[in-house]
């Protein structure tokens, strides 16, 4: 269908991006291929930037994807440095930000997400996102001074970087406005469990509380403060309070955008535009659900398939099982699937109170995910049963 494409522009200088420059060049495309990066770093890996990279155990180099002469030996023109600003659809251009254009016949979005932050913080010492790679190398910077340090947000990555921080020596504050970090993505039992852990290991958690502000005095920051008018001081706080998808570019292009870039089964979102990774949204096949996924694993596999995709004659639909990990303190949190809207969970092997199982989750008689908490072969054993969405009660009998 796509063979007579000339020239493709991957924007977005990510996991998924590299996954989609190579697998086009595997899959036989011999035409002019451009990665552009928002960022100046060639492609790196994230899940190490709250753990590895955080805690000082790696150097920036560890995370690279490929050496700088892969990029050469592929045939990829790399564009580092300008993000892309608009999408000229109509005329099959992207417009950089330092003025650059580039034509295209095919383009995949790879653009990623960015961190949420809260009014109020621009240019204001001591106030952290953990997304980049110089977010993380900040941070590691303040977390060396062994401060006071809130965490505002309950997710995976302040979890992470809570651990971390108390391994340097840190005080640190957890604050949340869920009744438990990590309640909303593991569920009660399973976040209560992790909650006793960071407890245990001095972690102050702060739950069912809002952050209205950040406090500072003479442009660094000094707490925060909650809606009930208490106040927490602090010499570095995180905010870690989701994401939100980088489609700002596509803006007036025609591209379906909303929570993503908005694609069909195939991960086409029409025009000769393609998405993948963290900012693609797609119907999932098998449930019907539109989803879009933050996870590594997630990223590379839809690389992948875009690229299949633009060089079939006949696209397939992109289905997966998602994959996470969690390392907080010695412990390894591991999912298969998705436990977010999970309305029942069952340990399969050992228990919550050793911290050391495995657990399904369901949702309308199905199995939806599986967890696993330093049970890394009994938890893999149990994948199939969420990739064939098995019935819950016969998974059990399983």
């Amino acid at each position: 269908m796509t063979t007579g494409f000339d020239r493709i522009v991957v924007v977005g200088a990510s996991a998924a991006g590299l996954s989609a420059v190579e697998a086009l060049r595997r899959g036989g495309f011999q035409g002019e291929l451009t990665l552009v990066g928002d960022e100046p770093h060639l492609p790196y890996d994230r899940p190490p930037l709250s753990k590895q990279l955080l805690a000082g155990e790696w150097e920036p180099e560890r995370l690279a994807l490929r050496a700088p002469e892969a990029f050469d030996d592929l045939g990829v023109r790399t564009v580092l440095g300008s993000p892309a600003e608009k999408l000229d659809a109509r005329g099959r251009e992207v417009l950089l930000a330092d003025g650059g254009r580039l034509g295209y016949d095919a383009l995949v979005a790879t653009t990623g997400v960015r961190a949420r932050t809260v009014p109020g913080v621009d240019g204001v010492e001591g106030v952290h996102l953990l997304r980049t790679l110089d977010d993380a190398l900040a941070l590691r910077r303040s977390l060396d001074d062994r401060g006071q340090l809130v965490i505002v947000g309950g997710g995976f990555i302040g979890a992470e970087a809570a651990a971390v921080a108390r391994l340097m020596g840190c005080e640190v504050t957890m604050v949340t406005d869920r009744p438990l970090p990590l309640v909303d993505a593991v569920g009660e039992e399973v976040g209560g469990m992790l909650t006793d852990l960071h407890r245990e290991r001095g972690v102050r958690v702060i739950g069912d509380s809002m952050v209205t502000r950040v406090c500072h005095d003479g442009g660094r920051a000094t707490g925060i403060e909650l809606a009930d008018g208490r106040t927490i001081d602090a010499d570095a706080v995180i905010v870690g309070i989701g994401t939100l998808p980088n489609v700002e570019w596509l803006a007036g292009s025609g591209v379906p955008v909303g929570n993503g870039v908005e694609c069909d089964e195939t991960l086409h979102a029409g025009g000769g535009v393609w998405a993948a990774g963290d900012v693609a949204s797609w119907p999932d096949p098998v449930s019907g659900e539109r989803l879009r996924i933050e996870h590594r694993t997630n990223a590379a596999e839809q690389g992948m398939a875009v690229a299949r995709n633009i060089l079939a004659d006949r696209p397939s639909a992109f289905t997966s099982v998602p994959y996470v990990w969690s390392d907080q303190y010695e412990h390894k949190i591991q999912i298969y699937g998705r436990t977010r809207g999970a309305d029942r969970m069952q340990v399969i092997d050992g228990s919550l109170a050793e911290r050391r199982f495995t657990a399904l989750f369901g949702r309308d008689g199905r199995v939806t995910a599986a967890l696993g908490v330093d049970m890394v072969r009994p938890l893999r054993a149990l994948r199939k049963l969420v990739a064939d969405r098995t019935a819950w009660d016969t998974a059990l009998e399983a």
